[in-house]
C-alpha cells in the first residue's frame, strides 16, 4: 500500500580519518554520523475528482523565496523520467518539503513559530547560506531519494527497515548524489547518511559509470540493475563496518564552526595531482597515515571496552591524534593545499590545552571548515567558556579568515537513515 505522507531524516558526517585517503579502494575512512539531521517530508496533494496531475513542488522554507516546481514524464526507449522545471501557478499533486537543523549553517536564525520546534527560519536566500560542513548535501540527496522512493512504492517494495531496503537507498543514493556533484566520489558521506557511523572503504567507480548519461536510451534499465545489485559484472563492492566506529563512554565528538568554509572539490583535485606526479613519496606517506587511522581506530575500541573499575587513560588517544595532524600537516605543505591551514591549527592546539580535550582535527577535507574535537564530559564547560572569547593571533597567512567560533549543539550518533513522524514537520508544510 503507498503511503499519503512519508518523513524521512538522514544524518550528516564527520569524516575523523581517511580524509583523501578515502577516495582510494586500498584505504578506508573513519566516519561518524552526527545528530544534526536533513529532513524531508512528502506529502500527496488532493485535486479534484478525475483531474490527474504530474507535478512535484519542492519548498524549503527555512530560506526566502526557496520553492520550485517541477512535471515529469516517461521518456522513450527506457531512458526514465524526464523532470523539468516549471514556471506559473501554484499546484500540484505532489508537495517536497525539506528542513534542516540548526547547525548546518552558521546564521542564528529565528523561531518563527510560536510552538516548540527545533528547527528556524534563517532568513537569509539559500545561496547566501554559509554551511558548516556538515555533509548537508550527502545527507539532503539521501533523505531527499529515500522519501519520495518510500512515498511512491508500496511497503511490499520497499522499506527502510529491512537489510536489501536500505542498500537499494543507499544504491540510488550514490547515483543521485554523483549525478549532483558532476563526479563519482568516495562515497563515504552518502554511505554515513544511510548506515551511519562507520569504517568506511569505497566502491569501485566503475559500479556507477555503467550509468551513462541520464535520460540516455536504457538508462532506467541501469539504473534499476545498479541500485537493486543485480548484474553479477557489476557488484557493489563497499565495505562499511560499523562496529569499529564507536566512541568511549564519557567522551564525546563535537564540532567547532569557524564560520567559514572551503571548496573541497578544488582542494581535491590539487592532493590528487600532486600525488600522481610524486607516486612513490605519496603512497608511502598515505601507507603512514592509513596506519595512523588504524590505530585510532583501534584505541577507540579498547577504550570503550576497558574495564569501568579503571580510569581510563586517554594520553595515548591524543599520541596518535597529534601524529595523525603531523603527517596531514605533511601532506599539505607537499601538495600547497590548506588541509591544516596555520588559523586552524592554532585553534586546534589551543582547544587541547584544556584539561579534557583529548585531541581534534580539521576532519575531511581540512581547510576551513569546523573542526572536529574529542571531549570529556567533565571539560564541556571549560571549552565553552574559552570559545566564546576566542580570536586568532595569526592574521599573517593569505585565504579565508575565521570569523566568531562557536561550539556547535551536535554530536556523534551511531544511526543513519530513519523514518520521522510527520507531525514533527507541521509548522512548516503547507
Amino acid at each position: 500500500m503507498r503511503r499519503s505522507t512519508v518523513a524521512v531524516s538522514a544524518p550528516g558526517k564527520v569524516l575523523l580519518a581517511g580524509g583523501y585517503l578515502v577516495l582510494d579502494r586500498d584505504h578506508t575512512g573513519l566516519v561518524f554520523g552526527l545528530d544534526a539531521r536533513i529532513h524531508v517530508h512528502v506529502q500527496k496533494l488532493p485535486t479534484s475528482p478525475g483531474v490527474v496531475l504530474s507535478e512535484i513542488i519542492v519548498r524549503s522554507p527555512q530560506f526566502n523565496d526557496a520553492e520550485w516546481r517541477y512535471g515529469y514524464r516517461e521518456t522513450e526507449d527506457q531512458g526514465g523520467i524526464e523532470v523539468v522545471q516549471l514556471k506559473g501557478a501554484d499546484f500540484g499533486s505532489t508537495s517536497i518539503t525539506i528542513v534542516a537543523d540548526t547547525d548546518y549553517y552558521s546564521h542564528p536564525g529565528s523561531k518563527d513559530c510560536t510552538s516548540p520546534t527545533r528547527f528556524v527560519n534563517f532568513n537569509v536566500p539559500l545561496s547566501e547560506a554559509h554551511k558548516t560542513g556538515l555533509g548537508s548535501s550527502a545527507a539532503l540527496v539521501t533523505a531527499f531519494t529515500s522519501a519520495v522512493l518510500t512515498h511512491y512504492l508500496d511497503q511490499s517494495q520497499l522499506t527502510l527497515n529491512s537489510e536489501s531496503g536500505r542498500a537499494c537507498l543507499h544504491n540510488i543514493a550514490q547515483a543521485a548524489h554523483c549525478v549532483a556533484q558532476g563526479k563519482v566520489g568516495s562515497g563515504f558521506d552518502v554511505a554515513a547518511a544511510v548506515y551511519g557511523s562507520c569504517v568506511y572503504r569505497r566502491f569501485s567507480s566503475s559500479v556507477l559509470m555503467v550509468l551513462g548519461e541520464v535520460g540516455s536510451a536504457g538508462f532506467s534499465k541501469r539504473l534499476r540493475a545498479v541500485v537493486e545489485d543485480s548484474d553479477p559484472s557489476n557488484k557493489w563492492d563497499m565495505r562499511i563496518d560499523k562496529s569499529a566506529a564507536v566512541m568511549p563512554h564519557g567522551v564525546t565528538l563535537l564540532m567547532c564552526d569557524v564560520d567559514c568554509g572551503s571548496e573541497s572539490v578544488g582542494m581535491a583535485k590539487k592532493v590528487l595531482a600532486w600525488r600522481k606526479e610524486n607516486h612513490e613519496e605519496a603512497m608511502l606517506l598515505w601507507a603512514t597515515l592509513q596506519k595512523g587511522n588504524e590505530d585510532l581506530a583501534r584505541e577507540l575500541q579498547r577504550l570503550t571496552q576497558g574495564c569501568n573499575s579503571i580510569p581510563p587513560d586517554y594520553k595515548n588517544l591524543g599520541d596518535i591524534i597529534l601524529t595523525i595532524r603531523s603527517l596531514i600537516r605533511e601532506m599539505s605543505a607537499k601538495a600547497k593545499v590548506p588541509i591544516e591551514p596555520t588559523v586552524q591549527t592554532e585553534l586546534l592546539d589551543a582547544c587541547c590545552q584544556i584539561d579534557g580535550v583529548v585531541g581534534g582535527v580539521v576532519p575531511g577535507a581540512g581547510g576551513f571548515d569546523a573542526i572536529a574535537l574529542l571531549v570529556r564530559d567533565k571539560a564541556l564547560p571549560s571549552l565553552q567558556e574559552f570559545l566564546r572569547t576566542y580570536s586568532t593571533t595569526n592574521k599573517a597567512e593569505s585565504g579565508p579568515v575565521i570569523g566568531k567560533v562557536k561550539l556547535l549543539g551536535v554530536k556523534q550518533e551511531m544511526e543513519g537513515l530513519r523514518m520521522e513522524e510527520a507531525n514533527m514537520y507541521a509548522d512548516w508544510v503547507r
